[in-house]
């Protein structure tokens, strides 16, 4: 695991929409993964940002998302549809054909899901999946004691969750218990995880699941195991890591090449 600290979130955001560019532009029909909240808001408004003034063109990639809730309609505020087209989608070429987002209205999730996993594999595979944490160290919608192994299904979210997501529906409204997300065991087979954390408040988080024990109680921490993630946090978020010094001049010290691609691409990747 790589772990990058930035001066700000928002260095940070942009660092990370550099290194999903440079992939764009190297592989033009790149299959991402992508995540909703607040934290990856400024990632997504650099990628419109790249799009507009520098060009980046994502009419060939493909995108999957982790998750959505169930029982919403697409058009609801708090959607992670209308999330996605209200943050990046509107704003970008990536053909609409080419978006998939969970479906929380199908008749037949466990269909449904295992259409969700098999679209994945057609595609290709997921190239990088964007990810935030959960203050427990959740991934997706998979909570504490989720299988390490699991795959694209429904979830039953715990009241933590519950309350950490009240703010994006009204006070009248009940947050839906269920979701459908993908499996810790789908994002394990991303080629590149691309984790964001920031602020005080995922910190405890950000240490687990990089310097603690690998375990099912933090969700997270499988990607200690990954063989490529990438974790780039803020100072705050990054407080209680106990190599903060050695992170920093590992950094400090990359190939140049090395700090905008997540990865060396091999011909046989980009063909």
């Amino acid at each position: 695991m790589e772990v990058i600290i930035q001066p700000a979130s928002e260095a940070a955001s942009v660092k990370a929409a550099q290194i999903i560019g440079d992939l764009v532009r190297r592989k033009p029909q790149a299959v991402l993964g992508l995540a909703t909240g607040s934290t990856p808001v400024g990632l997504y408004r650099e990628l419109i940002r790249m799009h507009r003034e520098e060009g980046l063109d994502f009419s060939r990639v493909t995108t999957f998302n982790l998750d959505e809730y169930v029982g919403i309609s697409p058009e609801h505020p708090a959607s992670y549809h209308r999330f996605m087209k209200e943050n990046l989608f509107d704003h970008v070429n990536i053909p609409a054909a080419n978006i998939h987002i969970p479906d929380g209205n199908t008749p037949d999730v466990p269909e449904f899901c295992d259409r969700y996993e098999a679209q994945i594999r057609a595609a290709g595979g997921i190239d990088i999946q964007v990810l935030g944490i959960g203050h427990d160290g959740h991934i997706g919608f998979n909570e504490a004691t989720s299988s390490l192994a699991s795959r694209t299904r429904i979830k039953t979210l715990t009241k933590a969750t519950l309350s950490a997501n009240q703010r994006f529906f009204s006070e009248s409204e009940i947050v839906p218990h269920h979701v459908i997300t993908m499996g810790v065991g789908t994002i394990m087979e991303s080629r590149t995880c691309l984790m964001i954390a920031f602020g005080k408040g995922k910190a405890l988080a950000v240490a687990a699941m990089a310097e603690g024990p690998v375990t099912a109680m933090c969700p997270a921490s499988v990607l200690q195991l990954h063989r490529q993630t990438i974790l780039i946090v803020d100072p705050p978020a990054a407080s209680l890591l106990t190599r903060t010094e050695y992170y920093q001049h590992v950094y400090a010290n990359k190939p140049d090449f090395q700090k905008v691609s997540a990865f060396p691409i091999s011909s046989a990747t980009i063909s």
